[in-house]
């Protein structure tokens, strides 16, 4: 399928790829030695033959690499420890209390209930 990659906030086009696998938002997206967050997918579609058929996906990204403590947790990524109840349990935001980590270093780290760790896809 092509893939565009477009720089979130000025749609600047970056790059264009033909993947088999693409990434839904909130998920990392390593293209050869360079690393980026997918925040959104566009679908373009076009008319041929009186039908639309997708042409191409447009996604959404920031050039971001993928942080050390980011984890598969619940169906989706998140950075920093998601049992605490300050964590975000985002790709893009660590928590309120330390947005910058790590969290062994914060004085709030507590647990929050009902939070258990998925496997990693």
């Amino acid at each position: 399928m092509h893939v565009e990659l477009r720089q979130a906030g000025s749609n600047r086009l970056l790059e264009r790829l033909d993947l088999d696998d693409i990434p839904q938002p909130g998920r990392w997206l390593v293209v050869d030695d360079r690393s980026f967050l997918v925040l959104q997918r566009h679908h373009r579609y076009q008319l041929r033959s009186g039908r639309y058929e997708l042409s191409c996906i447009a996604l959404q990204v920031k050039a971001q690499k993928q942080p050390a403590d980011a984890r598969w947790w619940q169906g989706r990524w998140v950075i920093g420890d998601p049992s605490c109840t300050y964590n975000a349990r985002s790709p893009l935001l660590r928590c309120a209390v330390l947005p910058e980590g790590p969290c062994d270093r914060c004085a709030h780290h507590t647990s929050a209930p009902d939070t258990t760790a998925a496997a990693e896809p």
